[in-house]
């Protein structure tokens, strides 16, 4: 499907070549790569994308499950269907049981890891029937029921909860910004706090977790936007990555008209990779469902998510409801597309000695990073 042609002695492969190579390359040129529309020089790109995966990754890929157990928010997010203020969809909160129950269900079908996401619900942050709010609780039966990596997407909590959270033994926390351009942040999250969402990644990472920061496409970021995006979370050296396209859904309209080409997800994915390496990128099956799964494994993600059990009135995030009933999130559905592609999914063991080895790693980089500022 992807094939790579040399024969371009183009600009553009000019510019991959030197950002595979790890060379200086200024913010310009790699904003010309986000235009690109010439199959050849998309390949070579991908190309280049792939065999930087390789060299960190070999041909493992991780697979996450996904429980969306609360659609409530305090939140007005102009780009998400669960904000405050949209009355056209269907409200939840599941129950603990209904959490483990679908969490055993994602256990046994063998993910790596299973991401807890919810609103910023004030509910779920409350405090529960023991000295910790519900969220906490969740977190905790979840982490001791499956034995599995636990992420923690709750959007911004009480940092001394974030704190106890870390010290539970969670070893991920998920926090986007949407956009690192501060007007368009406002646009897009009218009433929150840029820095807040940057010190609670800050405060995850000092007590030892791993953080993955994503951006959004298709809301407004023009190139220079994207590409300053993806040179903050280089410089930041978050943990996983994530590019995804806005999808319009019931009740939500953005403020303004976006004309952003439709493989900007992919080539931004791809550049996240040649930008950075070392670290974890998914491909999001909340998007384009399985059938867009190829493309960004094409260029160079190496994590799937979000595996979602079916029957259990799980919600996605941009598709509420795209392939979780068909059963189409799934492993075994996974599985021929990574083995078409030359990958194959990792061991347990694979995934838990990555995260281990990048918690000593990011936990040195704190410590070293404490000591200039003292």
């Amino acid at each position: 499907m992807f094939t790579v042609s040399k024969k371009n002695t183009s600009l553009s492969f000019d510019i991959i070549d030197r950002l595979a190579a790890h060379d200086d390359v200024g913010k310009k040129d790699v904003e010309l790569l986000l235009s690109l529309s010439k199959k050849d020089e998309i390949d070579y790109l991908f190309a280049a994308a792939r065999r930087a995966r390789t060299a960190y990754f070999g041909n493992t890929v991780f697979i996450y499950g996904f429980l969306y157990f609360s659609t409530h928010c305090r939140n007005d997010c102009h780009f998400c269907q669960y904000r405050r203020t949209n009355t056209e969809i269907r409200r939840y909160r599941k129950t603990m049981e209904e959490i483990l129950t679908a969490a055993d269900e994602m256990k046994q079908s063998g993910v790596h890891l299973i991401d807890l996401t919810m609103g910023e619900d004030p509910w779920m942050f409350a405090r529960g029937s023991s000295r910790l709010s519900r969220f906490s609780e969740i977190a905790e039966q979840v982490k001791k029921r499956t034995e599995l990596p636990v992420m923690l997407s709750p959007g911004v909590m009480e940092l001394n909860q974030l704190t106890e959270l870390a010290r539970m033994g969670m070893e991920w926390f998920a926090c986007y910004q949407e956009t690192y351009n501060r007007v368009l942040f406002k646009e897009l999250r009218p009433g929150q706090d840029f820095e807040k969402r940057m010190l609670a990644k800050n405060v995850a990472r000092e007590h030892g977790m791993l953080v993955e920061e994503g951006i959004l496409l298709g809301a407004g970021s023009s190139p220079s936007d994207i590409i300053d995006s993806l040179y903050a979370m280089k410089r930041e050296g978050f943990d996983q990555v994530r590019a995804m396209r806005f999808v319009e859904s019931k009740g939500v309209t953005l403020p303004a008209a976006d004309n952003s080409p439709a493989n900007q997800e992919f080539l931004t994915i791809a550049l996240m990779r040649l930008l950075m390496p070392e670290v974890l990128i998914p491909a999001s099956l909340d998007v384009d469902g399985l059938k867009g799964l190829s493309v960004r494994l094409a260029a160079g993600a190496n994590v799937v998510t979000s595996v979602v059990p079916p029957d259990r009135g799980l919600a996605g995030v941009a598709n509420a409801s795209l392939d979780i009933e068909e059963s189409r999130r799934s492993i075994e559905q996974i599985l021929p597309i990574l083995k078409e592609a030359g990958l194959e999914m990792a061991s347990h063991e694979e995934y838990q000695t990555w995260v281990d080895s990048r918690r000593r790693s990011s936990g040195a980089k704190s410590a070293s990073e404490n000591r200039r500022c003292a």
